[in-house]
């Protein structure tokens, strides 16, 4: 059964980005849709009763579900629908639009929509994706499953465990599960260098001396109906195990917390252009996907290290959704790489990921946010921005981390930009 008036803006996905986009879509005149798999909002935020959320959306240090809370309170006052434990299996252009197919309780149903904001945001790596070799006893979690399992169960998920990876969650489980009474053999990490917020690393290891080894990696696991045991090696430069250097330690155990994924099933499935780098779709600075209506944000947009930046990025492309959803619909669902008039944002090898990738000069003016990796530790370092000869951007840093995602400012009031320029952005040694 279809609605009967198309809703301005759907977002698929109620987490930290969802809420933030339906709330600014609606501010923005929208009518809203939000759509949410679960049976509650808020997404990995439930889950996350540690602190450290909001110091820069809302100046203050809250754990997940206080910040979530934040965010459903505006959300009550709002004019948005929300449709709960609702799955969107299937999306088709139509003319000025989109038809969702939304399978429920009730069944299935068609809303149609003139735009589109995914916030799906991220999956974990399971152990077969890292090329962990053995049988397939219980005990083996990926991060955010033993956090849910501690967390929302309030069940220990081991007593005598290994974690590998030092992702965030990872280290933020090693914490959590000591305060539990589990013992943590250490933290294992593939590279030679910590994969998580140097904040955490402090905090959650070294305070309560917990160790972390660098360069070696979980090669096989063993047991039957439960983890008995895993193999520790050390890796070569290119991360390939070193023969011989197997050791067996016993656990019950195993948290993985070996990267995230981006969940963008539904944007290729619509022709959303994908970057490499990133794993999610190729966005200008509106957050408007190569495809003309679609918005990406969040983590489905890039995998971010504070939610904080989860939330700019997922009120910005509601706000653009809505401001797309008031215009004619022509072109919506258009392939905007011919068409568009694009400026493209390059960068040196120096560079991880850079989002966005494009500006649409239709829309450049004032200052747009800007968020980069670098590809490798760094010390003292300048970044420039040049465009047409000219520098634009110039800032030292101190250090620069690939874990530690940077946000800066970049501003196109002063420059004329034409289609098809780059906007180069290049590291040097200070």
């Amino acid at each position: 059964m279809k609605a009967e008036k198309p809703y301005d803006v759907t977002v698929i996905g109620g987490g930290p980005a969802g809420l933030a986009a339906a709330v600014a879509a609606d501010q923005a005149g929208a009518r809203v849709l939000l759509v949410e798999r679960e049976g509650r909002l808020g997404g990995i935020l439930k889950q996350c009763i540690h602190d450290g959320f909001g110091l820069i959306r809302f100046g203050e240090k809250l754990s997940g579900p206080e910040y979530a809370h934040r965010y459903l309170e505006t959300l009550g006052s709002t004019g948005v629908t929300v449709r709960l434990l609702s799955f969107a299996s299937k999306i088709t252009k139509q003319e000025g639009g989109f038809e969702l197919v939304l399978v429920s309780r009730g069944g299935i149903d068609a809303p149609q929509t003139k735009t589109l904001v995914l916030s799906t945001g991220c999956r974990e790596r399971t152990a077969r994706q890292v090329n962990i070799h053995g049988t397939r006893p219980a005990g083996v979690f990926t991060a955010g499953q033993a956090q849910y399992y501690t967390n929302i169960l309030g069940q220990i998920p081991a007593r005598r465990c290994v974690i590998l990876g030092s992702g965030d969650i990872g280290l933020i489980m090693a914490r959590r599960l000591t305060l539990e009474g589990a013992e943590v053999l250490g933290v294992y990490e593939a590279k030679q260098t910590p994969s998580g917020l140097s904040r955490n690393i402090a905090q959650c290891l070294e305070d309560f001396d917990i160790p972390l080894y660098t360069g070696r990696t979980v090669t096989a696991v063993f047991g039957q109906d439960r983890l008995e045991g895993v193999e520790i090696s050390r890796v070569d430069g290119e991360m390939r195990p070193l023969p011989g250097t197997e050791e067996r330690l016993a656990c019950d155990g195993l948290i993985l917390s070996v990267g995230l994924i981006p969940e963008n099933e539904l944007a290729e499935s619509l022709g959303v252009l994908i970057h490499p780098a990133t794993k999610g779709p190729v966005c200008d600075q509106r957050y408007m996907t190569m495809v003309r209506g679609i918005f990406s944000c969040g983590n489905a947009l890039q995998v971010n290290d504070l939610v904080d930046y989860v939330s700019e990025s997922g009120a910005a492309a509601g706000r653009s959704a809505a401001l797309t959803a008031a215009l004619p619909a022509a072109g919506i669902g258009g392939d905007r790489r011919a068409e568009g008039n694009f400026a493209e944002l390059s960068t040196d090898k120096n560079f991880l990921c850079i989002s966005p990738q494009r500006l649409d000069l239709d829309y450049a003016e004032g200052e747009i946010p800007v968020f980069f990796r670098s590809r490798e530790e760094r010390g003292r370092t300048v970044l420039r921005v040049q465009a047409r000869d000219r520098e634009l951007f110039r800032r030292n840093y101190a250090q620069l981390r690939p874990p530690e995602m940077e946000r800066l400012l970049l501003p196109l009031g002063d420059i004329d930009l034409h289609r098809g320029d780059r906007v180069n952005f290049i590291m040097e040694e200070a």
